[in-house]
């Protein structure tokens, strides 16, 4: 379905990525988990091209492309794989002019050329799924941040993805409102939606990851099944950042109940 292979990203000569290697499943679900400036949102947005990779092999769906360093990749291969991704930022990016439904629209008009009325139906049809068709006239500064990246999921949706990239999908939310978003990914992934996110959320990444991988400096320390990751690594290291993260969590837990 996807595949990475020995992905290297350079940003001068700061080595980001270091020989990358990684498959992802049709209808599964894989958080990518690590440190700040560990690797996960670059190597996310390696498998959309916002990041082109240095050197490696993309691979999605029927789709292949190899990167070599100096070597430019045509516009129109960059196009194509794009078209087979949606993604979802951490501050949500929605279009500040447009209403919820224009901009779950927008893309299906503008890019696919889809006729207005077939981009609003498939657009309300959308808002309905991720819970917001009561407010699909409604602007973005009305909405709360949970409604709006609830929006914004149902804009990444709307060409039909083989995969859905989440980057920190509920970092800039409150656990309360960062528990909508929860939701509405974990069904989702009960629906069979192929996702990839970076993310520090554990509540997110234990609730609906089938597979994890952790990332630090750079390179996978380890990779496997959520349950055994998260419960059970194998490494030294992984299990000093799963710790981490869950004294994270009770923090954020005990300062909500004050």
């Amino acid at each position: 379905m996807i595949g990475l292979t020995d992905i290297e990203k350079r940003f001068g000569d700061n080595l980001v990525l270091k020989g990358v290697t990684v498959s992802i499943d049709e209808g599964s679900v894989t958080a990518l988990v690590g440190p700040s400036g560990g690797g996960k949102s670059t190597l996310l947005r390696c498998i959309n091209l916002l990041e082109i990779p240095t050197s490696g092999t993309l691979r999605i769906g029927d789709e292949t492309l190899e990167f070599h360093a100096g070597a430019k990749v045509p516009a129109r291969d960059v196009q194509r794989v794009r078209l087979q991704t949606g993604m979802v930022f951490q501050n949500f990016q929605l279009f500040p002019h447009r209403t919820a439904i224009e901009n779950v629209m927008e893309g299906l008009v503008t890019v696919l050329k889809w006729p207005q009325a077939r981009a609003r139906e498939r657009a309300l049809a959308l808002l309905e799924k991720v819970g917001m068709a009561h407010k699909a006239d409604a602007w973005p500064a009305t909405l709360s941040g949970g409604q709006q990246q609830r929006v914004a999921i149902a804009r990444a949706l709307a060409p039909s993805p083989r995969v859905l990239l989440c980057d920190e999908p509920t970092s800039a939310l409150d656990p309360e409102l960062a528990q909508e978003v929860v939701d509405v990914l974990g069904q989702l992934a009960r629906d069979g939606t192929t996702m990839v996110m970076a993310t520090h959320d554990l509540r997110l990444a234990s609730k609906i990851a089938q597979e994890v991988v952790f990332l630090d400096a750079g390179s996978v320390v380890e990779k496997g099944p959520a349950a055994i990751v998260f419960d059970n690594p194998e490494r030294e290291r992984t299990k000093r950042f799963i710790a981490s993260l869950r004294q994270e969590e009770a923090q954020k837990e005990a300062g909500g109940e004050g």
